[in-house]
């Protein structure tokens, strides 16, 4: 009856068949590609985990429930989803000093137009007030920060000195871009601390008659603590760590209210470099709090010290027979922590991946902020034995307990959706942007954009070559048959005998 029915078939029904097969298996790989881009999962691994597995005697799977916020936001607050904020880069390095001479050596730009106007935005708010257009020199320095061309910046900022020598914004913007060394930027800024301290008292003693004098003191004020932070970093640069480390200490005293600077981040560097652990720790305890934005330095530097108390004796391999003891087990919860705020990290602690010069602005937990914590933070992983190692052991068993696909955060927010278009912006085009999370195209997409090719080309060898298709697929099909028969008659021949 099989031999007959075959006969009759002609090469337009099976040329209809597979058209309509191809067609069908393209409509599911269109769909499950859709569904998996909307919910990250496919669509028919979904529904046999949901509905076929309990048919079958198997448990359902089901997600871990979300953590709160790093210990404890309310659930309301968790549906707020955070927004790509830029943020200054605290330790940002010198235009003049470092940034153009990476660029005279390899000609390669290290700042993004993005990035840089940014920053003019910045110096424009901190560095003006409405009060500029009664002081010549603080008019000429208005325009200069809205000036596009360097040089442009600072020839205005010379006219400024021109009209009053202790014009503190003038020395600062020399500091900052027409020194091209590290002790060349500090006496400039030296320059501007005399001329900021001055101002600055003076705008203390009349703050309250109007307004605008109160306008002009938190100008001043902006001025005095950018000057103040920027000779601490030069002075860590220069190798001086302990007289940076007092200043910046100084700093925070003078001026607590200012902890949206990130002060604590240049000090938390500057104590990693002398070593100053116990230090280090009490930084720690008093900024790695709830009420405080995270950031890469505060989880990863948390994670450095609880590595190092077990790293120097740790090995995966007695590690797998005895267990973790509670220490180690510290140490890779703060090392899992650390990654689900910034997975882009560990690639570049791990040397998995090059660095390139930080932008001025970061994005947290994108790829910006992780350039920038590892570009100053990787010979501190380096000095303490042992971990980075722990770090290669731990760090990629953080991707199998955030719920997947990530709406779901495990101790922080979900991973925003919009860093790798930030990230775009702010790091060089010669850069390779790290994304995440790179999600793995489901088995059943492979299956089905299979199925569609192969049924669609046998659609097209059907069209061109009917006659010899169909002996193929009659043969196929008596072959099938005739196995599926040999198979029968064993099985049934091995039943008599067990029988017998």
């Amino acid at each position: 009856m099989l031999t007959v029915f075959l006969s009759t078939l002609t090469p337009k029904f099976y040329f209809a068949l597979t058209v309509t097969s191809s067609f069908i298996s393209g409509l599911i790989f269109v769909f499950e590609w859709w569904h998996f881009r909307k919910y990250g999962t496919s669509f028919i691994e979904q529904v046999s985990v949901s509905h076929l597995r309990p048919l079958i005697g198997g448990a359902e799977s089901s997600p871990p429930a979300p953590a709160a916020f790093s210990a404890g936001d309310n659930e309301s607050s968790r549906q707020n989803m955070p927004e790509c904020k830029v943020w200054r880069n605290p330790l940002n390095l010198f235009r003049g000093a470092e940034y153009s001479r990476y660029m005279w050596v390899t000609g390669k730009e290290p700042l993004t137009y993005y990035d840089m106007n940014l920053s003019a935005q910045d110096h424009q708010t901190f560095f003006t007030c409405d009060t500029d257009a009664l002081r010549p020199s603080d008019t000429v320095m208005q325009k200069a920060w809205r000036e596009r061309n360097p040089q442009a910046r600072i020839k205005a900022a010379y006219q400024a000195l021109e009209l009053n020598n202790d014009c503190a914004t003038a020395y600062v913007l020399l500091a900052e871009e027409e020194a091209t060394t590290i002790v060349d930027a500090e006496k400039y800024f030296k320059q501007a601390l005399k001329a900021g301290e001055m101002i600055y008292r003076k705008s203390q003693n009349c703050h309250s008659q109007s307004p605008q004098h109160e306008a002009q003191l938190r100008r001043d004020t902006n001025v005095l603590v950018y000057v103040k932070r920027r000779l601490a970093m030069c002075a860590r640069k220069l190798g001086r760590i302990r007289e940076a480390v007092k200043m910046m200490r100084d700093l925070m005293k003078e001026f607590p209210l200012l902890s949206m600077l990130n002060i604590h981040e240049n000090l938390l560097e500057a104590l990693l470099e002398l070593q100053a652990y116990a230090d280090v720790q009490a930084v720690l305890a008093k900024y790695d709090d709830i009420s405080l934005p995270k950031s890469a330095a505060i989880c990863y530097t948390a994670a450095l010290l609880k590595a190092r108390a077990v790293s120097e004796r740790f090995s995966p391999e007695t590690a797998s027979k005895r267990g973790l003891s509670t220490a180690e087990i510290n140490a890779v919860e703060a090392i899992h922590r650390a990654v689900e705020f910034n997975p882009h990290v560990p690639k570049y602690l791990l040397e998995m991946k090059s660095l390139v010069l930080p932008p001025e602005h970061i994005l947290k937990r994108g790829d910006s902020e992780a350039v920038a914590y590892a570009f100053f933070h990787l010979q501190h992983w380096k000095r303490i034995e042992g971990a980075l190692n722990l770090l290669h052991c731990t760090w990629e068993g953080t991707f199998r307990m955030i719920p997947y696909p990530l709406e779901k955060g495990h101790l922080f927010y979900p991973y925003p959706s919009c860093t790798e278009t930030a990230d775009r912006e702010l790091l060089p085009t010669f850069h390779e942007v790290s994304v995440y999370p790179q999600k793995e195209l489901p088995f059943f997409i492979h299956f089905t954009a299979g199925l569609c090719s192969f049924s669609a080309m046998l659609a097209l060898l059907t069209h061109q070559f009917p006659e010899l298709m169909v002996v193929f697929a009659k043969a196929v099909s008596t072959v099938s048959v005739m196995g599926l028969a040999q198979v029968s008659l064993e099985f049934l021949g091995i039943l008599r005998s067990r029988v017998k």
